[in-house]
């Protein structure tokens, strides 16, 4: 059971070293008590206090960590049930299924084509993590074969899905290191399911025919000493599965049952007859909470709006996506080459870059930092003001990298100019188009 403030506050040392970030144990305390502060943030807390505090410190729904590599991820951690309460942390993960039952030569295939599926947005690389194998014969060895397959090759992780414990051991042997998703755990076999993923220090899935149904078995596994449990209550009709996901997290945070305290595996999948229907019903899990969802195949015009949604709703609404500030080169400038300036919301910067390297001409860009607002809500909060950019201006050192004294301000920001003049003496301030699409235009008419 979750500690107060005040309980936490008694095993903690008391020192108000303020090395945690806050003034006082107190506060720590009171921060640790609602989510907001991490135990590991103080660094004299004794060993017996830790192992005391360990259950209050945890989220209410445990993060599990899933793969190796670059397609590595963490699924749980949530702490609010609404995204507009804080932030919600781990993205959904996205796997395809395939069958045991597969050729080799076609499973290459698959891998090769799913791999090219990855995209830049806004600086971020955007592709899906997981390749789903279903044992479908019960042949062990032929399991065994294309997990491995897949690990060796890929930089996909995967779900091993097996009912047969024998099954599922090759699968382990042969792609362990990858660090899988045991699936899945049922009344029927959750001794052994439950030892293999004990020796193998595996994540474990979970699979029962209600969310009542899940209880026990969580409990019974988290007993046997597991911690890393995903959840998967078995809806497959999607009012039931939509229902059933609200209620697993609704128990998690609001009634702190820890037995549901653990992130959750859906099968669009096993629930529409073609792959349009199923990516609608996987944009349902992304914000609705889905952990990891399961499709047939990746295909481009199916994974793309779900990797762009999943970028949305995981992005911290109260902190923009921003770049760092300073001075970008694009098209390999030299000391004649152009100067602009805009914010460093990263949309802005992408475009703005774009459209300046689209046009071939070399040209330095300054990033201002705005705190990720953009050009004209800048200027509306007094983060793009003439005397603050002007003072940017003077301060980055574009001046030790150019001949001239010109610099290019964004259109929408031409209000700014007179004070730009004012706090750069000499400087000739040129206003720029109103849309990033004219500036190719604009600088090849220089």
């Amino acid at each position: 059971m979750a500690l107060t403030g005040i309980q936490i506050f008694k095993l903690l040392p008391k020192t108000n070293c303020k090395e945690c970030g806050v003034p006082t144990c107190l506060a720590f305390a009171m921060n640790l008590a609602s989510g907001k502060a991490e135990l590991d943030t103080c660094p004299y807390v004794s060993p017996e206090a830790r192992e005391q505090l360990a259950e209050a410190s945890a989220p209410p729904i445990r993060p599990v960590a899933i793969g190796k590599g670059v397609r590595a991820f963490t699924t749980g951690g949530e702490l609010v049930q609404f995204r507009h309460e804080k932030t919600f942390f781990n993205p959904t993960a996205f796997g395809a299924l395939v069958g045991s039952d597969i050729s080799e030569s076609d499973l290459k295939n698959k891998l090769k084509g799913w791999n090219a599926l990855q995209y830049e947005r806004v600086g971020l690389n955007l592709r899906p993590q997981l390749v789903a194998l279903k044992d479908v014969n019960g042949n062990a060895d032929a399991f065994a074969k294309a997990a491995k397959l897949i690990a060796e090759t890929s930089e996909f992780n995967l779900v091993l899905m097996s009912e047969k414990a024998d099954v599922m051991k090759a699968g382990v042997a042969a792609c362990g290191f990858k660090k899988p998703l045991i699936y899945a755990a049922t009344a029927a076999n959750a001794d052994a399911f439950g030892a293999i993923a004990k020796e193998s220090g595996l994540p474990l899935a979970i699979k029962a025919d209600s969310v009542e149904a899940l209880l026990p078995l969580s409990e019974k596994l988290t007993k046997m000493g597991l911690k890393d449990l995903v959840l998967d209550p078995g809806s497959r009709e999607i009012k039931k599965s939509f229902n059933d996901m609200i209620a697993i997290r609704r128990s998690a945070l609001k009634d702190g049952n820890r037995t549901l305290g653990f992130p959750t595996i859906t099968f669009p999948c096993e629930m529409a007859s073609n792959l349009d229907m199923e990516t609608m019903i996987a944009a349902m899990y992304v914000p609705k909470y889905g952990g990891i969802v399961i499709l047939s195949n990746f295909t481009g015009e199916n994974l793309f709006p779900l990797l762009l949604e999943r970028l949305n709703v995981f992005t911290d609404p109260q902190r923009p996506m921003t770049v760092t500030q300073g001075i970008y080169e694009i098209n390999k400038p030299n000391e004649n080459s152009p100067v602009l300036v805009t914010s460093n919301f990263a949309l802005t910067y992408f475009i703005v870059s774009g459209e300046t390297e689209s046009s071939r001409v070399p040209s330095w860009l300054l990033i201002k930092d705005t705190e990720g607002l953009s050009v004209m809500t800048a200027w509306a909060a007094g983060k793009f003001a003439g005397d603050e950019v002007g003072s940017f201006v003077k301060k980055c050192g574009i001046g030790d990298k150019i001949k001239h004294k010109e610099i290019i301000i964004p259109g929408y920001a031409a209000s700014i100019a007179g004070d730009m003049e004012e706090e750069l003496a000499g400087w000739k301030i040129t206003v720029g188009p109103r849309e990033a699409s004219l500036i190719p235009a604009f600088l090849k008419a220089r």
